[in-house]
């Protein structure tokens, strides 16, 4: 029952008032935070999984650009559009989820895709095409971190599992760029990346479900600190039937294709 899933006392995710607020919210602050989503049971549930599938885990550590494109050689190394940052974690893929993980049984539930499609604005969500990109278990062990950049989907979701005893804070500024309209404002990039711009914070406490608008606002995961693992599951839809994660990104993300 995703009664026994879902906080559906605070978060009646069937309810068009309530799907209307937090549509309102995502679009003026650009995430929405909904803190104890999850039940306690299936969050002590899924971190168990998590422990148990530690192993099978595919980590990778790169460098990138902010706007995650091979360099430009019209600009310098040092330059925002060019400028390397750091990216580490751990991933286990769709196909290494348990077919009666919980997790599964969220991802699938119509009651709850209805309620995404309706808060992002979409008209349906659909399952990647790939076997590996739909459910992802995300680990973030002592220094590993996600560096600066922006996402190229429109839509993020994700659920935090596990807490580090600090580090792994989530930081942003929305409306940093205009990627429809080409405008990737390099100075401002070049603030962030030097750490002369204020930037936010979201509290995310595990349990939390948030909708992160990523495509205009730069983000990053500062570097996890102590023995605790962060935690972090995403779940990724397309708006469109039958699209699959390309070969190369499958590759980067999680070094194979199937």
């Amino acid at each position: 029952m995703l009664s026994d899933v879902i906080n559906q006392a605070l978060y009646p995710i069937d309810d068009p008032q309530f799907r209307e607020e937090c549509k309102r919210s995502l679009k003026q602050d650009g995430a929405l935070v909904l803190p104890g989503f999850l039940t306690e049971q299936v969050i002590k549930c899924i971190a168990e999984e998590g422990e148990l599938k530690g192993d099978l885990a595919y980590f990778t550590q790169s460098s990138h650009n902010v706007y995650l494109t091979d360099t430009d050689p019209v600009f310098d190394l040092e330059h925002a559009r060019n400028k390397q940052v750091n990216s580490s974690k751990g991933c286990i893929t769709d196909d290494q989820v348990g077919q009666a993980s919980v997790l599964r049984a969220v991802y699938d539930s119509n009651v709850f895709r209805d309620f995404l499609a309706s808060v992002l604005d979409e008209e349906a969500l659909y399952d990647y095409a790939d076997n590996l990109s739909s459910i992802n278990l995300h680990y973030a062990s002592a220094g590993q971190e996600l560096g600066w950049h922006f996402d190229n989907s429109s839509f993020a979701i994700t659920l935090l599992i596990q807490k580090p005893e600090a580090g792994g804070v989530f930081e942003y500024i929305e409306n940093m760029r205009d990627a429809d309209a080409g405008e990737m404002n390099y100075k401002g990039v070049s603030d962030v990346l030097a750490g002369k711009a204020q930037v936010k914070q979201l509290a995310i406490d595990p349990g939390s479900l948030v909708l992160f608008r990523g495509r205009n606002a730069i983000h990053r995961v500062t570097p996890t600190i102590g023995d605790t693992t962060r935690m972090l599951v995403v779940f990724a839809y397309n708006s469109e039937p039958g699209i699959a994660l390309s070969e190369a990104a499958r590759k980067t993300f999680f070094g194979r294709l199937e």
